[in-house]
């Protein structure tokens, strides 16, 4: 298909198409003449890709594009990971976190194969040093079980790559469910947290609330 069949195909302007090939977001397709290309159902599914970490994952095009090169390459998929999730996560120094926060995300984690850089246990010792900043206490075991909901979607996200047959296809997945992943599970936490605090503190009917006569 040309340029402005892939434009119509995907829905996405042929001047941001441009950009994502100025950018090498977008392989280049097959050369049909001087200023003409063809371009196949790879560079569509490759545009879905992009829409998907630009917009709904909201990476920066520098980001994205280190996303797709991981995709792209031949390393490990645990290297595909550890590029999603740098991706998806804020810079932190270790040493600008309080060791006492470090020592107890470790204490919580302990037993997992976790690295001393990884960006996601950095980040929640940041958590856990703002909570005590705050006054805020573990009540009710809530670190731990949420250290357990941790695994089980970490579990479900290696089904879900697994599941895959290349790969690029088993890559792909791995930066989609990493990326995109976040925002569906937080999606979902703030359906499942108004679903559990309406069972547990239902509001008060119309009936309730009419005032009582004499």
């Amino acid at each position: 298909m040309k340029m402005a069949e892939l434009s119509k195909a995907s829905g996405i302007p042929v001047p941001t198409i441009k950009f994502y090939l100025r950018e090498q977001l977008l392989p280049a397709g097959e050369r049909t003449g001087p200023n003409q290309s063809r371009y196949g159902e790879e560079h569509l599914r490759r545009l879905r890709l992009i829409r998907g970490l630009l917009e709904v994952g909201g990476l920066s095009v520098a980001a994205a594009r280190g996303v797709i090169d991981a995709v792209d390459s031949e390393l490990p998929l645990a290297h595909s990971f550890g590029v999603a999730q740098r991706a998806v996560s804020a810079k932190i120094d270790p040493g600008d976190i309080d060791p006492a926060a470090l020592a107890g995300i470790d204490r919580l984690i302990e037993g997992w194969q976790v690295s001393g850089e990884n960006p996601g246990r950095l980040a929640a010792a940041r958590v856990l040093e703002t909570f005590a900043a705050l006054g805020q206490r573990d009540e009710g075991s809530w670190l731990s079980r949420y250290a357990a909901a941790a695994l089980l979607v970490a579990e479900a996200d290696l089904d879900q790559v697994e599941a895959r047959g290349s790969r690029e296809a088993m890559a792909e997945t791995v930066v989609i469910g990493t990326v995109l992943g976040d925002a569906l599970f937080s999606g979902l936490r703030r359906a499942a947290q108004e679903h559990i605090s309406t069972l547990r503190h239902p509001a008060p009917s119309e009936l309730d609330r009419a005032p009582t006569r004499e």
